[in-house]
């Protein structure tokens, strides 16, 4: 059997036919074909043709055998053949040079200039991704119709060139002396790029009396729905005579891309009255909005739909059905799905991809991705963005180059600001922040996403100031509008350096624009409130913001927690179990740390049981770390290392670390020096821990330890992370580090210091020694200790403000314990308040007593 074999690319991009070997007629039909590429395609002098053809490999069987129907029996084209199956060829046309072949095959048997024909063609390239082919099609037809002019407008449409979908439309109407049919509305009504030209076209629709046509009609429907306009999609709906399944689905998919959870079950309940069924369409369109919604029970009743009338195998909805399953948290039936589909599409790949990239399970995604590229399912730009938080969550420096090269060769980057705004994310991630900025300087488009993400890297790598300059930057882009990501992504880093008066701004224009009913926004400025010491504005907040998920009880129990107020964190998650909100693992870290930070021991071992028992969550390293730290805190060292030892995961530097600061607080040397070596092991390149270290060692007089601890941390080139504190003044946030002589006010701080020192100490302060790390004589240590950052921005906040009124600073590292003995005296002789947060906690000092009743 004479057979028409795969074409192969050449170097001009250029495709050949391979010719049957049958020496009867392979003179023939070589000649017949060339010429027909001849003709079809001028480029043919820069062809290579290759010496031996693939004559035996014959790929594409089903279009093969129907071409092989084609008889030649002469070497002109003026015959018309008879018996050929055009349309089984049409069908198994699957790729794009087997659709030249078949328009060669076309022009061969004379029935090019078929319109029906012809007009399937331009269908044809514009289904195989080639619309350049189908208006070359569609412009050799000599005499053109309704029809052709439907196929050439849906070809743009299909290829999403929907300007020249609409320029196509224009020259029907003024060129063709043809009347548009019902036919022409619907692709037209999809290439509209905005409300006015939706409704330019509405009114030739009403014009041309076609608008009670039901396939017109839910186009109309799904127009406005895209634009926002329910109301009138709603109306259009409500007027139709007659209702089909596609009428009923694209209303309620109208009301599913605006949010409207509530209209779209109303809908399908009337459908349901109707006597009509869901069908794959419409399970598809509803799963997403229950993801939107948060609506768990609707989701699951759909699901039961779905299994009951065997509508699993859709591939839609099996994708649908893993998104849902992955924003819900169910990884488990999202796989199941997943693995019991017959069928998997890209989207599906992406979809099972993103749920675990999403959930943090980045190791069982990227494991997917692999999955992926060994069954030969080539990548898209969405795979590269889950592909690119994947590697920000591993903390993987060097596959993060790997995936900038890929993402950059694929030539992504310059075709979509979602990829570049990943790339961002991830260098972000890595704490390579630097990266990021210069990533973020070289993108094409900036959107507020863009604005967003880099803002919230700085913000997160401990960068508070600079992420505030970014936004300063982006006020400087007047075609930048922030939104709620923007006020989520900067209040985190105003709480950061205890910018109230900035933090405060941002409520107004939350208020304006009524977004604080936003949980997100609304919790980012609870937090806010929480972290500059104004818990009873932040309380007062919580009672306003949508308190339904467990967000922002969350946030006002750890608040609490912070500020020493462990008692009220247990109310407050009381208060959360009676108004129904279900706790989740977060909520737990906040209320075991909340117990850590007010001696509550009895109270956190039985939530950490409580967790398991009643709520069947698995303790997570973060609460087991709690726990440590609950227990070293109190001084039950001992129970510590055995409820450690215990353990059924392996301690992380977390958990180690817990425990030498509790050996650092309560002095003990041994157990302090065990927990250091399983730190080194875990995590070497912490500083901290060494600092800690060497400070049980500084207490109990052993320099040489000391200088020991120290020497090895140089020589793995790591360098203490310089103590800080900070305070706001109008707008301005003032710095300090221990022995600033830098201020412009510097010799009046100290003065103001030495003027306070001496008062303290007619008060009964006496200096403790004991913090200061370095071995010198005694009037050294005191001139130390009365240079840390905090009493330096103590001193600058007194002879800043106004007598009387509160100071408010911020250290990053913990409160040294003179300075906390110290700041009682102060607040007690100035009358002021004196606001401290550390590292760990708030400490309120007024009247010569702190909060924390010297408990931190």
């Amino acid at each position: 059997m004479q057979q028409l074999e795969q074409s192969k690319p050449h170097s001009n991009g250029s495709l050949i036919p391979s010719l049957s070997p049958d020496r009867r007629r392979q003179p023939v039909r070589c000649m017949v074909i060339c010429r027909l590429h001849f003709r079809l395609f001028p480029n043919w002098k820069g062809w290579i043709f290759p010496k031996n053809f693939p004559w035996n490999q014959a790929r594409y069987p089903s279009f093969l055998a129907a071409a092989n129907s084609v008889d030649f029996e002469s070497y002109g084209f003026e015959n018309e053949y008879k018996g050929i199956d055009y349309n089984f060829l049409f069908h198994s046309c699957t790729k794009l040079h087997l659709a030249k072949q078949l328009h060669a095959l076309l022009v061969v048997s004379g029935k090019a200039q078929s319109i029906f024909l012809s007009a399937r063609l331009v269908n044809l390239y514009a289904y195989l991704g080639d619309v350049s082919f189908s208006r070359r099609a569609f412009n050799q037809i000599p005499t053109k119709d309704v029809y052709t002019w439907n196929s050439m407008v849906s070809a743009y449409v299909r290829a999403r060139r929907f300007s020249e979908a609409v320029d196509c439309y224009y020259q029907f109407l003024a060129f063709s002396g043809l009347q548009p049919d019902f036919y022409t509305f619907p692709p037209m009504l999809k290439a509209c790029g905005n409300l006015v030209d939706g409704q330019k076209i509405h009114c030739w629709v009403v014009k041309m009396g076609f608008e009670w046509d039901v396939f017109v009609a839910a186009s109309l429907v799904h127009m406005y729905s895209r634009f926002g306009s329910v109301d009138v999609a709603r109306k259009l709906f409500n007027d139709m005579p007659f209702r089909d399944m596609g009428s009923w689905n694209a209303m309620i998919s109208g009301f599913c891309q605006n949010g409207n959870a509530a209209e779209a079950l109303d809908v399908l309940n009337d459908m349901k009255l109707e006597g009509l069924r869901m069908d794959p369409i419409t399970v598809s369109s509803l799963l997403p909005v229950c993801v939107q919604s948060d609506d768990v029970i609707s989701g699951m009743l759909i699901h039961l739909y779905v299994i009951k009338h065997g509508l699993e195998s859709d591939l839609f909805v099996s994708n649908a059905l893993i998104n849902l399953f992955s924003k819900f948290g169910s990884l488990g039936n999202a796989e199941r799905v997943f693995d019991e589909m017959k069928v998997r599409d890209l989207v599906s790949w992406n979809s099972i991809i993103a749920a675990y990239e999403q959930n943090s399970y980045p190791v069982t995604a990227l494991g997917f991705f692999k999955k992926m590229q060994l069954i030969g399912v080539q990548p898209d730009l969405l795979t590269a963005v889950s592909l690119a938080s994947i590697v920000g969550q591993l903390s993987d420096r060097k596959i993060s180059k790997s995936v900038h090269g890929f993402i950059m060769r694929r030539g992504w980057f310059q075709e979509d600001v979602v990829i570049g705004n990943a790339l961002v994310d991830m260098y972000a991630k890595l704490g390579a922040i630097d990266h990021a900025h210069t990533v973020f300087k070289k993108l094409p488009i900036k959107d507020v996403i863009s604005w967003n993400t880099l803002i919230t890297g700085y913000a997160q790598n401990g960068l508070a100031s600079e992420a505030i300059d970014v936004y300063r930057m982006m006020q400087e882009c007047n075609e930048i509008i922030p939104n709620q990501g923007t006020w989520v992504s900067l209040l985190p880093a105003y709480s950061h350096v205890g910018a109230l008066q900035q933090g405060m701004k941002i409520h107004g224009r939350v208020i304006k624009n009524s977004l604080y009913l936003d949980v997100f926004v609304g919790t980012c400025l609870i937090d806010m409130y929480g972290k500059c010491g104004r818990l009873d504005d932040a309380m007062s907040l919580f009672h306003q913001v949508p308190r339904k998920s467990s967000v922002p009880w969350n946030t006002i129990i750890s608040c609490h927690g912070i500020h020493g107020q462990g008692e009220n964190s247990l109310k407050l998650f009381k208060d959360m179990v009676d108004e129904g909100v279900k706790p989740d693992n977060v909520t737990f870290v906040s209320l075991l740390s909340a117990c850590s930070h007010s001696g509550l021991v009895d109270e956190g071992q039985w939530y950490f049981h409580v967790m398991q028992e009643d709520y069947g969550i698995k303790p997570g390293l973060k609460h087991y770390g709690c726990v440590v730290d609950l227990l070293g805190r109190a001084g039950y060292l001992e129970k510590a290392s055995n409820f450690i030892r215990n353990m059924p995961v392996r301690p992380d530097a977390s958990i180690w670390g817990a425990l030498l600061g509790a050996c650092r607080i309560h002095g003990k040397l041994d157990l302090g020096s065990f927990a250091s070596d399983q730190l080194l092991e875990v995590d070497p390149e912490n500083v901290g821990y060494y600092v800690l270290m060497s400070n049980i060692y500084a207490n109990v007089g052993k320099w040489e330890a000391v200088h020991k601890v120290r020497a090895l941390a140089r020589e793995r080139g790591l360098q203490k992370t310089p103590g800080w504190s900070s305070i706001v003044k109008g707008s301005q946030v003032e710095v300090f580090y221990t022995g600033n002589q830098t201020h412009p006010k510097h010799e009046e701080i100290y003065k103001e210091l030495i003027i306070l020192t001496a008062k303290i100490k007619s008060l009964g302060y006496i200096p403790e020694y004991s913090f200061v790390l370095q071995d010198v004589e005694e009037d050294e240590k005191e001139h130390i200790l009365t240079s840390h950052s905090e009493r330096l921005a103590i001193a600058f906040g007194i002879i800043s403000t106004p007598p009387r009124s509160p100071i408010r600073i911020f250290k990053n590292l913990r409160v040294c314990g003179d300075c906390h003995n110290a700041t009682k005296f102060i607040s007690k002789i100035t009358e002021r308040e004196i606001v401290v947060r550390d590292s760990n906690r708030f400490h309120h000092f007024k009247d010569g007593v702190c909060s924390c009743g010297d408990y931190w």
